[in-house]
């Protein structure tokens, strides 16, 4: 595939601007995406995952329907047509529930819906964005997993499924074949994970760039929930988290980090948090981890030497750290994820 500028003469191969999908993959079968959009659905996130997924060279067949076949009305006054029937969720090996506005939310499925979610096939993966959580809920299939959803969305969901464990926090969630993710952008973190999980962190980086987007972002949706504005003259602690990503192998304690910033430290936790929505401590541990990530991907270092580079005491630290924040070990995380050689 080669793009066009805004005349229809093709881009020059050496142009110095634009990207061309040069695919080594493209012998292999694309891994088939078929995303399934419902009446008042926000059209950003119908198109994220063509794409996302789109910008991940020839790796993904990233295709469109509807319950019944035919149009369904967004909430941005335009209609849009499927380009497959919803037969294609037979043969998906991912299937997209885009999300609708809250206002088109049930708390039980239109028959047509419950129909053709009963048409996956078993073993494929099942992906929701935002309140596309409401219809995997509904339909049964988040029973006995964790999820999310937008965080403003979330009191709903509790209250119409409370017996789903709901977290709110994160921007997306993984168990087993089912993944949620919360609002509209955490859409696109998600779509990159799971590119980085079926191909490895070069292609998910290589589509995070052309996308211009962060290939990892930290921290939760705590980080966007709606809070008091700081006073214009308050001292923002943003020059103490730039020196403190320097030094990420010495001792960060908040004592230091308020030193640096010249505050108190109950005066330093409370504007950090304003304006993180984590706390000092967590930032701290997300950032250490975030560089042991890279580190592993990129780096053949040992995991001593790592968790020395990231600030930790040793190898045990560092896989108790990672362990807990995504649920595996330093040696299997590099082993997925590690670029090959």
């Amino acid at each position: 595939m080669q793009p066009t500028l805004g005349s229809r003469d093709p881009v020059p191969n050496d142009h110095p601007v634009m990207f061309r999908y040069d695919s080594a993959m493209s012998s292999a079968p694309a891994h088939r995406v078929v995303v399934l959009a419902q009446n008042g659905a926000y059209p950003f996130e119908l198109g994220m995952p063509s794409r996302v997924f789109g910008a991940a060279d020839d790796a993904y067949d990233v295709v469109l329907c509807t319950p019944d076949g035919g149009p369904i009305r967004t909430n941005a006054g335009f209609d849009v047509t499927p380009s497959v029937g919803p037969e294609a969720l037979a043969t998906a090996d991912t299937v997209v529930i885009a999300p609708v506005e809250p206002y088109s939310l049930r708390r039980e499925l239109p028959d047509d819906v419950r129909a053709v979610l009963g048409t996956i096939r078993h073993g494929a993966r099942v992906v929701s964005i935002c309140t596309g959580g409401f219809t995997l809920a509904a339909a049964g299939m988040l029973d006995d997993r964790r999820a999310t959803t937008h965080w403003q969305c979330a009191p709903l969901f509790r209250e119409w499924f409370p017996g789903i464990e709901l977290n709110e926090d994160v921007l997306f969630t993984s168990d087993g074949r089912i993944h949620t993710s919360a609002g509209a952008a955490a859409g696109i973190d998600l779509c990159l994970h799971l590119i980085r999980e079926d191909n490895g962190p070069e292609l998910a980086n290589a589509a995070a760039r052309r996308c211009v987007v962060a290939p990892h972002r930290d921290g939760g949706q705590a980080q966007f929930i709606e809070r008091p504005v700081a006073n214009s003259s308050d001292q923002s602690t943003s020059s103490t988290r730039d020196w403190a990503l320097a030094r990420l192998r010495d001792p960060l304690t908040i004592r230091t980090l308020a030193g640096h910033a010249h505050m108190s430290e109950r005066t330093f936790a409370r504007r950090f948090l304003g304006e993180t929505g984590v706390t000092p401590r967590r930032w701290i541990t997300q950032q250490r981890l975030g560089l042991a990530r890279e580190l592993l991907e990129t780096t053949a270092l040992d995991i001593e030497a790592i968790a020395g580079e990231v600030g930790y005491a040793g190898a045990a630290s560092l896989r108790r750290h990672l362990s807990a924040s995504v649920g595996t070990t330093p040696s299997r995380y590099r082993n997925t994820f590690r670029s090959a050689r």
